[in-house]
């Protein structure tokens, strides 16, 4: 088995339209923490959705976007900070930060969901486009932002994927520093990588496996309806409960924010080089072995042993 890393420590603030690590700086962390992270439109909300249902026994009338806030998102309101910190019950928080600008704690567990790239920049592509001016109001003119405004999306899916892919997370921020940092963590004992396309293969087995992970033991009378409650099918219907803001920033609602759940959408739309690009960018900046991951949800040094 690997040695695990050394305990990560901060090493910089990352700040935009969207983020301030700021917010974990002083943040009071319980013993039974857990902390959702992704990139970006990899399967966050469905897992916060899944630990939700894990941790209140499947009851459907949890509405996990508001117990469970983006915490670094720069525009939540104070009240809301407030209210999660007064959580009786076992708390559930979102993040979208890499590990070097991320305060964890041995406190907490954390679950970082993965996607691959083309599959997260179609579904970003749909989550920027329905915007509504809302959004832009939010996330531009809330005091206190750090570096230029959100633009609106490229109307054009394949320019809007070139301009992600070639200036390094644009308009947003670095997708593959973000995952190389987890990947760097990945043997911690608080840690745990879940994959895009293991939450669609067996989104049973893959529940079974983070219960056990977040060690929350399920009654079996419980587990059908956990299940139900975090398929795509009864999220988008009960959106409302899932979706940030309850969907009030998107054309269309929470509806258009839980969307489809589909991977290889992009295949219509990009290049074969635009594809070819994506692949060479994956295995520069990540490495064979956590590329093939990326791309698989195959651990190869785990098949080795």
């Amino acid at each position: 088995m690997p040695q695990a890393p050394a305990w990560p420590r901060k090493t910089r603030e990352l700040q935009n339209h969207h983020m301030d690590s700021t917010a974990w700086n002083d943040f009071p962390f319980r013993d039974d923490d857990v902390i959702v992270g992704t990139y970006a439109k990899s399967g966050t909300t469905w897992t916060q959705q899944i630990v939700g249902q894990l941790i209140h026994g499947g009851d459907p009338e949890v509405r996990i976007a508001e117990l469970s806030p983006w915490w670094d998102m720069r525009v939540i309101p104070p009240e809301v900070r407030a209210a999660v910190l007064a959580q009786p019950h076992r708390r559930v928080l979102k993040t979208h930060l890499p590990v070097d600008a991320l305060v964890m704690s041995p406190k907490a567990k954390y679950l970082y969901v993965v996607r691959d790239g083309r599959d997260v920049m179609m579904s970003m592509w749909n989550h920027h486009a329905n915007f509504l001016p809302l959004a832009f109001e939010l996330l531009n003119g809330t005091p206190g932002r750090v570096g230029p405004e959100l633009p609106p999306a490229d109307p054009d899916p394949r320019r809007y994927f070139r301009t992600w892919l070639d200036e390094d997370g644009a308009p947003f921020w670095s997708f593959w520093e973000n995952i190389a940092s987890w990947w760097a963590v990945r043997d911690l004992p608080n840690v745990r990588l879940v994959h895009f396309e293991h939450l669609k293969r067996d989104l049973a087995g893959e529940m079974a496996a983070i219960a056990d992970f977040l060690e929350i033991d399920v009654p079996a009378a419980a587990w059908p309806r956990m299940i139900e409650h975090c398929t795509f099918e009864w999220m988008k219907a009960n959106a409302e409960k899932v979706a940030p803001l309850g969907g009030a920033v998107w054309e269309g609602g929470g509806a258009t924010f839980v969307n489809k759940g589909v991977n290889g959408r992009w295949r219509d739309v990009l290049t074969v080089r635009d594809s070819l690009d994506y692949e060479r960018m994956a295995q520069l900046r990540l490495g064979a072995e956590c590329a093939h991951w990326l791309a698989t949800g195959e651990d190869l040094a785990a098949k080795a042993a």
